[in-house]
């Protein structure tokens, strides 16, 4: 589609002054989204890094990428997005979803859908200046005045696809580049909305896609740790019996404390064979023609997250990706 937008996941994996100049470059180079990873062990503090790239930037749309309502109470949640929207009104979006390796650094686990989806509902009412129930009484924020963030839910399995649905104003999705794959993804999402009385065209979809590109080789080198993660996740599809065996590598090599490194132990089981059904990867002609192929889908923001490869660092993938747009 002609109207399709491209944001940045970032995972902060640098100092805050490199995030921001990453972010300053993301705008620079029309990016509309900057989507920062919260992952509080592993990498640097998400909210902080929200608020850094905000105080430089003046256009960006900047939402966590993705936070969770285990590690950080949806109470704590609400009032941080409300605090970043009094200082940059307009300018944020609520990426949320299970957890990933920040849940899994500490041992603990996901949590129910059902008790993911309430507490979607208990931000969302606080943030817009309601109240919420919790079990030990009704909550309130002392200094939300109805703000409305828009709440962007991370799915891949089929029924987080159709929770997200249901409940959000916008769905990351994370099961690869194939085109098979993201009609599977928007089949359930629909659905997921259709049960709700909404409609598709309601929901704003975001495809997270690892990206790397370079004129050398290794770019697909460079996303491996990720593709690693996403055939990982429960998806909309089967694999087939090649995959599986990958997964079943995967599952024994993973180790979360180097989730998303490329020098990970869970990326030198990934063949390049099966990089370009689930990242974006190789010469700026070829991520271009992939590209052109993503406009075809239903999607409506591809948000790469960027990779480097040999001595660029990840502002030469993004410089290099917004030529191929």
């Amino acid at each position: 589609m002609s109207s399709l937008q491209y944001g940045v996941g970032l995972f902060p994996t640098e100092s805050i002054s490199r995030i921001i100049q990453l972010g300053k470059q993301a705008e620079e180079l029309s990016f509309s989204h900057v989507w920062i990873g919260d992952s509080h062990l592993i990498w640097r503090e998400a909210f902080v890094n929200m608020a850094a790239v905000a105080l430089n930037t003046s256009r960006v749309i900047i939402g966590t990428g993705v936070t969770n309502p285990v590690t950080r109470h949806p109470s704590v949640l609400a009032s941080a997005y409300a605090t970043l929207d009094e200082m940059a009104p307009g300018r944020f979006a609520v990426g949320i979803g299970l957890g990933d390796s920040s849940l899994e650094t500490m041992g603990r686990k996901q949590a129910r859908l059902a008790d993911f989806e309430e507490a979607v509902a208990q931000m969302r009412a606080v943030i817009e200046g309601g109240e919420a129930a919790l079990e030990s009484g009704r909550i309130r924020l002392n200094f939300s005045q109805n703000r409305k963030i828009p709440f962007y839910v991370a799915a891949s399995g089929p029924k987080m696809l159709e929770l997200s649905g249901r409940v959000a104003d916008g769905v990351i999705i994370l099961v690869g580049v194939d085109s098979g794959a993201i009609e599977r993804a928007v089949e359930r999402i629909a659905a997921g909305a259709g049960s709700a009385g909404r409609k598709l065209s309601d929901i704003d979809l975001v495809l997270w896609v690892p990206c790397a590109v370079s004129e050398s080789p290794g770019a697909k080198d460079a996303v491996k740790a990720h593709v690693a993660r996403v055939i990982a996740h429960p998806l909309p599809f089967s694999l087939d019996e090649r995959e599986q065996k990958v997964l079943d590598d995967i599952r024994q090599a993973y180790n979360y404390y180097q989730h998303m490194d490329q020098r990970a132990s869970q990326a030198r089981v990934i063949p390049d064979w099966l990089v370009d059904k689930f990242a974006v990867a190789g010469t700026p002609d070829e991520c271009h023609a992939k590209v052109e192929e993503l406009k075809q889908s239903a999607i409506d923001q591809v948000a790469i997250i960027p990779y480097d490869v040999g001595d660029a660092d990840r502002g030469e993938t993004l410089r290099l990706f917004a030529g191929a747009m």
